[in-house]
C-alpha cells in the first residue's frame, strides 16, 4: 500500500509527523539508495528500503507484544501519575498508538498483549468470537460445589449483572485453594466480581493464556518481545 514518506516515519516510532518530516527534508533519509527530500512522497514500504540516519527502518505495519505484567503496573496506554505498561516497553518497541489488548487489574499480573491493530485486538476481546482467557487464581476459602455451578451456568454479579458461562477448575485443594478460570468475556476486575458473587476472595491472580497463546515462561516480569507468526495465528480461533 502507497503512503506518504512522513507517515510512514511517524508510524515506526514515536516521531510526529512534522518531526518526520523535518528528517526528510535535512537529507537524513533515504529510499532505494538515494536520498529522498520529499516528506509527501509516496511509497510502498513493504517493497522499497527506507533508511533513516544510514539505519534500515525495518518497517512493520502493527506491533504485536507479549508483556509479562508485574504486580502494580497499570494495564493502560498512559497515565500522568502512575507507570503503565506501554512505559515497560523497550524503546526499539515503543511507536505511536500502541495500547493493551485487554487490560488486567493493577494488582493482578500475567500476559498482556500490546499492539496498534485496532482489528486485531477488537476480534481478541469481543465475547462474540469466544476467545478464551485462562487465569490461575487463590482463593481465601474452598471453592463449594454450588460455587462452581454458578460460574457453568453464567454467574450473576453483585450489581446484578449477567457474565457468560465460565470454566473454573481446582489444581490445588486446601484453605486456599488455587483454582484455574477461563471466561470468554472481559469487564471490569471481571474475575474478583465473579468469585465475590460466590462468597470467595481473591487473593493472588494471574492471566497466563489468551486465545491458544499461553505466557513465555522464560519471560522476566516487567519484560516483553515480539509474537512470533505461530503464536499471533494462534490465539484467534480459525474461521
Amino acid at each position: 500500500m502507497m503512503e506518504r514518506l512522513d507517515k510512514i516515519l511517524c508510524s515506526q516510532g514515536t516521531l510526529t509527523r512534522s518531526e518526520g518530516g523535518r528528517l526528510v527534508r535535512g537529507g537524513r533519509v533515504t529510499v532505494d539508495g538515494v536520498v529522498c527530500r520529499d516528506p509527501a512522497k509516496k511509497l510502498d514500504p513493504e517493497k522499497q528500503a527506507i533508511t533513516l540516519d544510514g539505519r534500515a527502518l525495518g518497517y512493520a505495519r502493527h506491533v504485536y507484544l507479549m508483556l509479562n505484567k508485574p504486580v502494580g503496573i497499570l494495564c493502560v496506554s498512559r497515565d500522568p501519575k502512575v507507570r503503565t505498561v506501554v512505559d515497560l516497553l523497550p524503546e526499539e518497541y515503543r511507536r505511536r498508538g500502541l495500547f493493551p489488548a485487554g487490560r488486567l487489574d493493577k494488582d493482578t499480573h500475567g500476559l498482556v498483549l500490546i499492539t496498534d491493530d485496532g482489528d486485531f485486538a477488537h476480534n481478541l476481546l469481543s465475547p462474540r468470537h469466544h476467545v478464551p482467557k485462562r487465569y490461575c487464581a487463590r482463593l481465601d476459602k474452598p471453592l463449594s460445589d454450588a460455587a462452581a455451578q454458578a460460574f457453568r451456568a453464567g454467574p450473576t454479579l453483585e450489581d446484578g449483572t449477567k457474565c457468560l458461562p465460565a470454566q473454573v477448575t481446582v489444581l490445588e485443594e486446601g484453605e486456599e485453594p488455587l483454582v484455574e478460570v477461563v471466561i470468554y468475556e472481559g469487564k471490569f476486575h471481571q474475575i474478583k466480581r465473579m468469585f465475590a458473587a460466590v462468597g470467595s476472595h481473591v487473593i493472588w491472580l494471574k492471566r497466563y493464556a489468551m486465545g491458544g497463546l499461553e505466557l513465555d515462561e522464560s519471560l522476566p516480569e516487567g519484560a516483553c518481545r515480539p509474537l512470533t507468526e505461530s503464536e499471533k495465528e494462534c490465539i484467534l480461533p480459525k474461521k
